[in-house]
């Protein structure tokens, strides 16, 4: 039942995250969102704030807390120069499908528009934030405030999940008005399964006779329809980065994306499931279908299915057969069609084994990354999180670190946001305090949220971040050195002593110079849960390239 009370907008939106579960926001307090927080103070007991040491990363901590959960992750900073120091963050979370509330401020509402140089004004903050976000609105009085609200995280979870942004004029946050609240959150509403699309895919799934399922980050919630469906056709199921976790990479049809590339010459049909299918259309096919192959009746390659809740995305990339709707219930009404046709498969699990296990052998040349790796798999539980970045390692693991889990591979997607990883993991394990997480990041990547050691010490944040210090930043040096004759320029780094500059700030650390070593200083840290930085020393020249898996060359 809906109930009115005497409210300032600030305590108007308080009450209405409350309404929605939220129990956490990350943040930076300011002037323009003073009556916000003082909000937040009132209700300390039931959401916790926690400050950051630079508004980027309050926001790639909400991300993270969003992607490692399902939820909505939430965040609040300054207009103006606070709100654009969040835009790679949120970028991040736009391509990523993830949904994040952004709550900022503005100048006072008799400035708004009026071009008068107040503090931390923007020519249109708004358009600036409709220009990038899925969605962004201005709160204008308090009683505009729940239904507002509720629009946001309406519109961060329907349809293609995605960031969105409320902002409040500063005089506004301290008005008080009547505010009625909603009786109930807002609950997700998916959109119905179209019979004949079903029909139309499962008749060309009948024609063939060598599938391959191709999941994103869609089918995140969708295991279960997609091991059932992989088992009925016998088909491997693959990924990129995104769809990591979906199924168990122990379970024997989950391909990684090199193993996947091994049979896809003899493959008749791709599935493709709540993903943009960057894997074989981009990273294969060299982008020879630009508008998909359904555009065409005579292009090359396999038959291609697409389930995406996006009906747009039928038309970026036309498949032969698409079905618009939620992967889970469109993917189960897939698996039932296909068992009302009696369809029947090849049983191609001995090639499919053989071809699995030569492609892992194939792959432990990337070294060191692949020693590496396989420590923090040995030692990081199965529920455990792992947070890539752009660095060597973090490439490697693409295809080369074993996810048992969905959600506990955690990526910047398609944006490649140098310098994400850190921030984002502490928001993953403010989420799951209850279970380990590492962030493995490079050193060029870890100085950009540096100053977030701080955070973890002050919030006693149990993050284990990994920093793979090689002086450099690898892949740039590397395209320097193979195509521009050696010419070197901007990618050398001079570095501190991160271990030292961990201590300063309370943090444990660890020396780790061979995997050995990184094992037992692992071991260690996620048996204490507490905040800690472990630095493994790498050599530049001796680093093996892992992009041969990534990007193959015929």
């Amino acid at each position: 039942m809906a109930s009115t009370t005497e409210q300032t907008t600030g305590e108007a939106i308080v009450a209405s995250l409350l309404r929605h579960g939220v129990d956490t926001i990350f943040g930076v307090p300011g002037a323009q969102t003073y009556d916000l927080f003082e909000a937040l103070y009132q209700a300390a007991d039931k959401i916790k704030m926690i400050t950051v040491r630079h508004e980027q990363a309050a926001a790639y901590m909400a991300f993270g807390y969003a992607r490692s959960t399902g939820k909505v992750g939430v965040f609040t900073v300054v207009p103006g120069p606070g709100v654009l120091n969040t835009m790679a963050a949120l970028c991040t979370a736009l391509g990523c499908n993830v949904p994040v509330v952004c709550l900022t401020g503005q100048v006072p509402s008799a400035f708004l528009g009026k071009g008068r140089g107040h503090l931390h004004e923007l020519p249109d903050q708004l358009a600036t934030l409709r220009s990038m976000l899925k969605w962004a609105e201005r709160i204008e009085t308090p009683e505009d405030t729940p239904d507002k609200v509720f629009e946001a995280f309406k519109q961060a979870q329907s349809g293609r999940p995605g960031p969105v942004s409320l902002e409040t004029s500063w005089d506004v946050l301290g008005q008080r008005g009547e505010i009625v609240l909603p009786d109930a959150p807002y609950e997700l509403v998916k959109p119905s399964v179209n019979e004949a699309e079903i029909a139309a895919a499962a008749d060309l799934i009948a024609k063939a006779k060598r599938p391959m399922i191709y999941v994103g980050s869609g089918a995140l919630e969708a295991g279960a329809e997609v091991k059932e469906l992989a088992e009925r056709l016998g088909a491997p199921v693959s990924s990129f980065r995104g769809g990591r976790g979906v199924m168990d990479e122990d379970h024997p049809l989950t391909f990684s994306l090199p193993c996947a590339y091994e049979v896809w010459p003899e493959t008749d049909l791709l599935i493709g499931i709540g993903t943009r299918l960057e894997g074989p259309y981009m990273r294969w096919a060299g982008m020879q279908w630009v508008e998909g192959p359904g555009k065409s009746e005579d292009s090359e390659g396999p038959t291609l299915i697409r389930i995406d809740i996006d009906p747009v995305e039928m038309e970026r990339f036309t498949p032969h057969a698409g079905i618009v709707g939620d992967a889970k219930p469109a993917t189960r009404a897939l698996i039932e069609a296909l068992t009302e046709r009696g369809t029947n498969f090849e049983d191609r699990s001995a090639q499919l084994a053989d071809i699995k296990q030569a492609t892992w052998q194939a792959m432990q040349e990337i070294q060191p990354q692949m020693s590496h790796l396989d420590v923090i798999r040995d030692e990081l539980p199965r529920n455990g999180f792992f947070v890539e970045e752009l660095t060597q390692a973090g490439f490697t693991s693409n295809y080369g670190f074993a996810v048992h889990e969905p959600r506990t591979y955690v990526t910047c997607g398609y944006q490649g946001t140098l310098g994400f990883g850190f921030s984002t993991a502490l928001g993953v394990k403010i989420a799951n305090p209850d279970k380990a997480v590492v962030s493995i990041t490079g050193d060029g990547g870890f100085m950009f949220g540096v100053q977030e050691l701080a955070t973890a010490a002050q919030h006693n944040i149990g993050l284990i971040t990994i920093v793979f210090n090689n002086s450099a930043f690898g892949n740039v040096k590397r395209d320097q050195q193979t195509r521009y004759d050696s010419h070197i320029i901007g990618s050398e780094l001079s570095n501190p002593d991160f271990t030292a500059l961990a201590d300063s700030f309370g943090v444990d650390s660890y020396q780790a110079n061979t995997p050995d070593e990184l094992k037992k200083s692992l071991k260690t840290a996620i048996a204490k849960d507490v905040p800690a930085l472990i630095e493994v020393k790498t050599d530049h020249a001796s680093e093996v390239s892992p992009w041969k898996f990534i990007v193959p060359r015929k």
